[in-house]
C-alpha cells in the first residue's frame, strides 16, 4: 500500500523567544514583572528553551535595561522552586553581539545567575552585519572565536546565527551557500549549535526546503541546526513545514507572532536601536507564533513536550500585556475539535432518513 504521508520528524525541540526577541520590537517597556511572569509560565507549560534577554547597552535597546534583574529573578523564582523544576532541564539564553556583552554574561554566570546559553550573530551580507555589530566580518569572526572561547571555559554554551540566507533588507539578493560556508566557520571556531535565521521574512518554502536540505547534506547534525522564521510575508508556517520535510528538528517562535528588528522608540522618546525601521508596517514583521507552531506540530502528531492549552491560554494573556491583538489564529479558534457539536447540527436529518428508507450511515442511492 503506497504511503501518502510526509516525511517529517516525529518528535521536535521548540524553543520560545517571546522575552527578548518578541519585546525587543517594542515600542514600550514591558515590566520586569511581565517579564518574568511568562518566563515562569513558559517553562510549566514545558518549554525547555527560554531566550530571556540582551546583555548589549541598553542605551541602544533600553527594552533590556531589567537583563541582570529578571536573570536574578527567573534563578531564584519560588514559583519554579514549588513546582519542582530541575534547571538541568532548562536553558537560558541571553543575546551576546559584542564581546562587552559576553563578558557580562560570564560575570553573571560566576555570580550564580547567568545564562546557559549564548548567542553571537553574523550576517551573510555584510552591510546588514556591519549595520548590527558595526564591524567588518573578519573582525567580527576574530571576537567571536575569542569570545567562544572564554565563554566555553566559563561553562556557557555558544549558538552562532547566520542571517540573511535568503536575502538582505539592505542588499537584497544572497547566495544560500554563503550560509553553508558561514555555518561550518562557526563549528570549525567551537559553537555548541547554529541557528538559521530569516529574519525578515526573504524565504518562501521552496527556498526553505532546498537550504536545509544543502545544509543537511553538507553537516549531517540535526542537533546542532535549528530554524527561525519571521513571518513578514504570511509565509512561515508554510516554511517551517518545509524544514520539517527537510529534516529539521529544532525551531524557534514567539507568542502572538511578536518580534522583528530592535526598536527605535521607546515610550515617548526616540532611541538608537539599529536605525530606521525595514518595513512600511513594523507590526508585521514577527516570528511564526508558538500558539500557532506547536498547535499545527500537535495535529500532525508531532511530539513537543508542551501543554498546548497552557501555551493558548499564555497567548490570550499575552495580547492583554503588549495591549493590541497579535497574529495567533490558534488562541482564537484553539483546537481543531474532535468531538461532534450537537449544538451545530440542524434538526430532522433521523426523521427524514427513516423516511425515505436510507440507513443512519447511507451516502448514495441504493
Amino acid at each position: 500500500m503506497k504511503d501518502f504521508s510526509f516525511n517529517y520528524p516525529k518528535k521536535v525541540t521548540i524553543g520560545d523567544i517571546t522575552i527578548r526577541d518578541g519585546l525587543q520590537h517594542e515600542e514600550k517597556f514591558i515590566s520586569t514583572d511581565a517579564k518574568l511572569y511568562y518566563a515562569e509560565r513558559l517553562i510549566l507549560a514545558g518549554v525547555k528553551r527560554i531566550e530571556l534577554t540582551n546583555l548589549g547597552n541598553p542605551a541602544n535597546m533600553p527594552q533590556f535595561r531589567d537583563a541582570e534583574e529578571l536573570l536574578q529573578r527567573l534563578r531564584g523564582s519560588k514559583v519554579l522552586s514549588r513546582a519542582g523544576v530541575n534547571w538541568a532541564d532548562i536553558e537560558i539564553t541571553t543575546v551576546t553581539i559584542r564581546e562587552s556583552a559576553v563578558d557580562r554574561a560570564i560575570k553573571l554566570k560566576q555570580n550564580g545567575c547567568g545564562p546557559d546559553r549564548i548567542l553571537m550573530m553574523v550576517s551573510t551580507d555584510e552591510q546588514h552585519h556591519y549595520a548590527n555589530s558595526g564591524l567588518t566580518l573578519p573582525e567580527y569572526w576574530k571576537e567571536a572565536e575569542r569570545c567562544i572561547k572564554k565563554a566555553t571555559d566559563a561553562g556557557i554554551k555558544v549558538n552562532g546565527t547566520v542571517s540573511t540566507i535568503w536575502g538582505s533588507p539592505i542588499s537584497g539578493p544572497t547566495d544560500m551557500k554563503d550560509a553553508i560556508a558561514f555555518t561550518k566557520h562557526w563549528l570549525d571556531i567551537g559553537a555548541t549549535d547554529i541557528e538559521h535565521a530569516d529574519h525578515d521574512g526573504s524565504s518562501s518554502p521552496d527556498l526553505a526546503y532546498r537550504y536545509f536540505a544543502m545544509l543537511l547534506d553538507a553537516i549531517p547534525q540535526p542537533d546542532v541546526h535549528l530554524a527561525h522564521f519571521h513571518t513578514t510575508r504570511g509565509w512561515g508556517l508554510a516554511n517551517v513545514l518545509a524544514a520539517l520535510q527537510a529534516g529539521i528538528c529544532i525551531f524557534e517562535s514567539t507568542l502572538g507572532g511578536l518580534g522583528g528588528q530592535p526598536a527605535n522608540f521607546m515610550d515617548d522618546c526616540p532611541i538608537p536601536g539599529t536605525g530606521g525601521y525595514y518595513y512600511k508596517d513594523p507590526n508585521s514583521v514577527g516570528l511564526v507564533s508558538t500558539e500557532d507552531m506547536l498547535l499545527m506540530m500537535t495535529e500532525m502528531g508531532i511530539e513537543t513536550g508542551i501543554d498546548v492549552d497552557k501555551i493558548l491560554e499564555l497567548g490570550t494573556l499575552f495580547e492583554r500585556t503588549i495591549g493590541r491583538r497579535l497574529r495567533s489564529s490558534a488562541i482564537l479558534h484553539g483546537r481543531i475539535p474532535k468531538e461532534p457539536n450537537e449544538s451545530y447540527k440542524r434538526k430532522g436529518l433521523k426523521e427524514r432518513k427513516e423516511r425515505l428508507g436510507e440507513q443512519p450511515d447511507q451516502v448514495f442511492p441504493g
